[in-house]
């Protein structure tokens, strides 16, 4: 059985910093994650995002919990939702849509392939 524990969870130091992949302003948007665990189908981590507008690339099924941060997501043909701290998030796989980070995003994902 792995179980996939973070600890103090604002404050976990991340790995690799990237551009988004789609940016839609400027400043481009910076994303930040740590070390990932897959297992069955399954990805965990922890992800941040520096403001900025872009678009959601992935496709694969999402839960996420914000610990920090204030944003917007607008799915594609849908409304958008107000993202704040200490919201939890349930994404269908093939979701996609504009983020909009107003003020920097840290969660915690689940990503189900």
């Amino acid at each position: 059985m792995n179980i996939t524990h973070f600890r103090d969870t604002p404050n976990v130091a991340l790995d690799a910093s990237n551009p988004v992949a789609v940016p839609l302003s400027k400043p481009v948007a910076v994303t930040s994650t740590t070390s990932v665990e897959r297992s069955d189908g399954v990805e965990t981590g922890i992800w941040e995002c520096t403001p900025g507008r872009w678009r959601r690339q992935i496709v694969q099924q999402e839960f996420c919990h914000f610990v920090a941060g204030r944003c917007t997501f607008t799915p594609d043909g849908g409304e958008p939702i107000e993202i704040r701290a200490g919201d939890a998030l349930m994404m269908p796989a093939n979701t996609l849509g504009i983020w909009d980070i107003q003020e920097t995003v840290r969660k915690t994902y689940v990503l189900i392939f």
